[in-house]
């Protein structure tokens, strides 16, 4: 089909590009016909042009010898008058005619000139016979000047008798002051010949060009290579004849056109030529213009074809876009609809896993209600059925809250809550949660903290423990038993001085995963399908959401995995650093300036040398215990540290024997602490000895200082023992519209010894408390979804309320809403503290009991 297309648009293309050329033909030969027509034109009129020029040139100079003819008989009938015409002509000043005037009397030969010379005439040549208006004129000759000139004569006549004749000489010089200047724009030639002698006499200044100086009619055939002597002839009878002339011959390699001219009867020529080119000036220009205009013409036509073309091909390629953006929009629509297809399996497979997953805990919790309304009277079972009820329940609430947790992801509602955190207090609530899991499969958990400059940072400390229990727990759920797992904080180079650049590592040697699901293991409602994991339990949720908040937090998450070789998540995160935290003081109130720090591993000694830097106190390392002993006794010019730290490893026997020679070798006011690793159970192993505790690694500054003051604090006297938490005795207001809810949280209460009064919605509450004496509740627990006033507003119109105990009664929020923001939203509300549902009995004691201790 797109063939036949191009094979079409090829075809109609071809008759365009004829009809082109051929108009582009017809327009040529019509200029070119048009341009020849003129260009004979425009000669013809150009010779015409020569010609009316030629004889203006000689009406000028036939002039001239008139009006000096008259002139010359006016001097003849004044010199008349006077009594001695010799008078007269002595007196004649030459001007730029006339160069002098000579008079001989009748009957002689001789006579006088107004220069003062004898003046005969014989020189003078009358042959030819011509005349100037009646007065006869000589051939041309060479006066005494050295200027070509010619005479006239004139009787003088007195008293009707002739007295005698007066000659003028004229030079041919003044033709040249008359003529009119500029000969065909300084481009021809013009000579005037003398018609006897054929001398060239005058080459007028203003009258053609001044390059060539020929001397006479021959010189000027040779000059201009006229060698033709058919030509000669011909111009020579012309001459002879008084006649005019007109030839083309090239002149000095152009083309010219070549004239004879006769003047005054033929007794001078007008000889010369003109270009061509000269004589076509004004054609060419036309015909420039012409052609100027047909190629503006062409140009614009020519322009008007290639906007053609081009808006043809943009054309085309709009359409061709076109065309594409339609194939990629089907196409889209095609992904689309296969990832809707994929979207609708992958929800399906999720809702047979949710619906696998839920009815699983479900069933637990039918069962065992079953059993335990059957087996009511036997205790034991009871504790053992509620016992499993509890953890079935458990199970089933972490499933919901992965499930509510990655919608709020996805809708973008997730916010972070940006608190400092210390990494210890992070590790060590990791490690609380994990290694009891990782125990209960015989697995070893590796925790290693190194290269970190900064232990206090600034960022959404549940956040990062989310992400870390969710690496975590996966790599233990898919671990076989007695597998290892290694839990690695890694401090990078750090890009700015403000921020902490960390790395969080978690390896495992487990199942591992195949190469097409590591594809889309970050993607929801994904769960690796074999026979090993199929009987793990899970939503297939947790890393969707561990990407997405690592993504949340500016870092980066990527693994590597191998099939039964186990797996490597690598998450990078950067930290905010806060300041002010090199506590210096802490370590000058305890005494504390030297540490002697004993660890053979030498990147645990580099980050206590590290950690401890911005607090003033100087800290010496050393791998084995025997070298610490001999620093401990020769160095530092007796001087004790203030605390040793020393590794301890129960596989080694000759730590117990190390550590015994370095407590007796120091003081026993010298704290002496036994860094372990968090793993390590045989407790008991660690000597018995004065003013000595345990530290566990990884190394941490506050791990350390809570460590110094609760031996201190032990050292001391009598430490208060902690008050038993419990309820007894209390009473409540709660605030609660489910019945259910309102029914277990009077028995729970009831079953703490506390007293409660339940009312149904917010406005409730506050009116019973309004009626209430001041001390008659504890506390008040709050709903925060309740018809008629929500939680949140009765807070606030309780703790406006114009009585002594409104701003400091506990309000404690029980409610399902669990996420950060609704715990914000709480505490914005005049609310101490956020529970979340379903209540967790200990949690629910140790909050209200904090909350009464910080009111009393």
């Amino acid at each position: 089909m797109n063939k036949e297309r191009k094979k079409s648009r090829k075809d109609r293309r071809f008759p365009l590009l004829l009809l082109i050329i051929l108009v582009f033909a017809v327009l040529g030969t019509i200029v070119f016909s048009v341009v020849r027509r003129v260009s004979a034109e425009m000669s013809a009129s150009a010779i015409q042009n020569l010609s009316e020029s030629l004889n203006l040139i000689k009406c000028t100079i036939e002039a001239m010898l008139n009006n000096e003819a008259e002139f010359q008989k006016m001097m003849s009938r004044e010199a008349a008058r006077w009594e001695n015409p010799e008078e007269y002509i002595r007196s004649f000043e030459k001007n730029q005619t006339i160069v002098k005037i000579s008079l001989i009397r009748s009957g002689e030969k001789e006579g006088i000139s107004s220069t003062g010379e004898i003046f005969t005439g014989d020189e003078l040549d009358f042959s030819l016979g011509r005349t100037v208006n009646g007065l006869e004129i000589s051939q041309s000759y060479i006066n005494y000047m050295g200027t070509w000139a010619y005479s006239m004569k004139c009787p003088v006549i007195k008293e009707d008798r002739e007295i005698g004749t007066l000659y003028a000489e004229y030079v041919y010089d003044s033709f040249d002051r008359t003529l009119p200047e500029g000969f065909y724009n300084d481009k021809a030639m013009l000579y005037i010949m003398d018609a006897r002698t054929e001398r060239f006499v005058l080459k007028p200044k203003g009258m053609g060009q001044r390059n060539a100086g020929h001397v006479n009619l021959m010189d000027f055939y040779r000059a201009n290579d006229i060698t033709e002597e058919a030509l000669q002839e011909e111009v020579t009878e012309c001459v002879q004849a008084g006649g005019n002339m007109l030839f083309y011959h090239d002149v000095q390699g152009k083309e010219s056109l070549n004239y004879v001219w006769a003047a005054n009867d033929g007794s001078i020529f007008l000889i010369g030529y003109v270009p061509i080119e000269a004589i076509q000036q004004e054609g060419r220009t036309v015909n420039q213009n012409i052609f100027l205009v047909v190629a503006v013409t062409l140009i614009a036509f020519f322009l008007c074809c290639v906007l053609y073309y081009f808006n043809h091909r943009r054309e085309n390629r709009i359409r061709k876009e076109r065309e594409t953006e339609r194939e990629i929009h089907n196409k889209q629509l095609a992904e689309a609809l296969q990832a809707a297809q994929l979207a609708s399996n992958s929800k399906t497979m999720f809702l047979s896993n949710m619906s696998h997953d839920i009815r699983t805990p479900m069933n637990a919790v039918l069962g065992f209600t079953t059993l335990l309304a059957k087996d009511a009277e036997n205790p034991e079972k009871v504790r053992e059925y509620t016992k499993k009820i509890m953890a079935s329940g458990q199970h089933l609430l972490s499933l919901i809250n992965d499930i509510l947790d990655v919608s709020k992801i996805e809708s973008g509602k997730v916010v972070l809550n940006i608190e400092e955190f210390t990494l210890s207090d992070l590790v060590s609530s990791v490690d609380a949660i994990i290694r009891p899991m990782a125990n209960a499969k015989k697995q070893s958990l590796h925790v290693e903290v190194t290269g970190i400059r900064h232990e206090y940072l600034m960022g959404d400390e549940t956040r990062i423990n989310q992400i870390l229990i969710n690496l975590l727990s996966n790599a233990v759920k898919y671990t076989q038993e007695g597998g290892s797992i290694w839990f690695r904080i890694i401090g990078l180079k750090q890009r700015s001085g403000q921020y902490e650049h960390v790395r969080i590592e978690v390896e495992d040697n487990g199942y591992g995963m195949t190469q097409e699901y590591l594809k889309t293991i970050f993607d929801a409602f994904t769960r690796a399908e074999n026979s090993t994991t199929n009987k793990v339990q899970g939503t297939g949720l947790g890393m969707a959401i561990t990407k997405n908040i690592v993504e949340l937090m500016g870092g980066t998450i990527d693994v590597s995995s191998q099939v039964d070789r186990g797996s490597l998540f690598r998450v990078e995160l950067e930290f905010h650093i806060p300041e002010g935290h090199a506590d210096k003081k802490f370590w000058e109130e305890h005494g504390i300036s030297c540490i002697l720090a004993v660890d053979s591993d030498e990147e645990t000694c580099a980050d206590i040398r590290t950690l401890m830097q911005d607090m003033g106190v100087v800290v010496d390392t050393v791998s084995d215990p025997q070298e610490a002993l001999e620093m401990i006794r020769s160095s530092r010019q007796g001087e004790e540290y203030d605390l040793l730290l020393l590794e301890w490893s129960p596989s080694e026997g000759k730590d117990a024997q190390a550590a015994e020679q370095i407590r007796e070798a120091v003081s026993d006011q010298v704290p002496l602490l036994f860094m372990t690793a968090v793993d390590v159970e045989e407790k008991e192993d660690i000597p018995r000895m004065e003013n000595t505790g345990v530290l566990h690694k990884p190394f941490f500054v506050s791990a350390l200082k809570d460590k110094i003051m609760e031996m201190r604090a032990e050292s001391g006297e009598k430490e208060e023992q902690e008050e038993t938490i419990n309820l007894e005795g209390l009473r409540f207001l709660a605030a609660e519209d489910n019945e259910i809810n309102a029914e277990i949280l009077a028995e729970i209460l009831d079953m703490e010894g506390a007293g409660c009064e339940i009312v149904e919605n917010g406005r409730l509450a506050v009116e019973r408390f309004e009626r209430a004496e001041e001390g008659e509740f504890d506390a008040i627990l709050m709903d925060v979804q309740m018809p008629v006033m929500n939680g949140y507003d009765a807070a606030r119109a309780i703790r406006a309320l114009k009585r002594s105990d409104a701003g400091r009664i506990p309000i404690i929020a029980m409610t399902a809403n669990a996420f950060a923001e609704d715990e914000k939203e709480a505490l914005d509300a005049g609310m101490d503290v956020h529970v979340a549902k379903p209540i967790n009995v200990e949690l629910l004691k140790r909050v209200i009991r904090e909350c009464i201790r910080r009111q009393k």
